[in-house]
């Protein structure tokens, strides 16, 4: 039988109460990861894109439901900084949010390195695809790797905001210059966000002279961006 003393006892307790008293420095602890975004498709480019970590109560939308107006402010005109505001203004559930600047063309790849902690171990990432009406890719609260690195691949999603009707007139950017957000409800849109199913055959112009964009170019299958995260400290 083992018999411990007082001294033993105190001891082993200054112990305990320093493993337990080092456990919310441990959980506060600063991550860093890398984020890398490949655009995998033929002819659409990616705007700016918008890079948060958060915790699990956080979703930048939901399949089925209606768009917010921050997520359809970014999918039909890329516009990163209403998203960027709503998402600050969870408090402490949101960590870090960030927008890579530029323009990512097919196959090109893009990287920020962006921080979290042990109670933000979630990444959301969204940007819009151009030249569409409203289609987004997006990473929506998956999970960061506790180290090495995680990959996720994104379809188009569509933010059911704005009709697809692929008319130059209603689609911002440098290939077709035209109108970006447009205030809803619009006729013709779904009213939901859903997986976009690409570009269609709706022939090369309208009435007015406006032009149509063809699938031959734009057109996308299955995903449409490939995201890989690199734990880095």
């Amino acid at each position: 039988m083992k018999i411990f003393s007082s001294k033993s006892l105190l001891a082993a307790g200054l112990v305990l109460c320093g493993a337990f008293s080092g456990v919310p420095a441990l959980a506060d602890k600063t991550l860093r990861y890398e984020v890398e975004i490949t655009n995998v498709t033929k002819g659409q480019f990616f705007t700016p894109q918008l890079v948060a970590t958060h915790n699990n109560s956080v979703s930048v939308f939901e399949l089925g439901q209606p768009a917010s107006i921050e997520v359809e402010l970014l999918a039909e005109g890329g516009d990163t900084a209403p998203l960027t505001d709503l998402l600050l203004s969870q408090g402490s559930a949101v960590s870090n949010v960030v927008t890579i600047p530029g323009l990512i063309g097919p196959g090109e790849t893009h990287q920020v390195v962006i921080e979290a902690s042990r109670h933000h171990r979630y990444l959301s990432v969204a940007a819009m695809l151009i030249p569409t009406n409203d289609t987004f890719l997006a990473v929506n609260g998956v999970r960061l790797p506790f180290r090495g690195t995680s990959v996720t691949h994104s379809p188009g999603y569509d933010a059911g905001t704005e009709l697809n009707d692929q008319n130059c007139a209603n689609i911002p950017g440098p290939r077709c210059g035209g109108d970006g957000y447009s205030p809803g409800p619009n006729d013709g849109d779904e009213g939901f966000v859903y997986i976009g199913n690409g570009f269609h055959d709706l022939g090369t112009e309208d009435e007015q002279g406006n032009e149509i964009l063809t699938p031959e170019i734009y057109d996308w299958n299955n995903s449409v961006a490939v995201i890989k995260v690199t734990r880095i400290h």
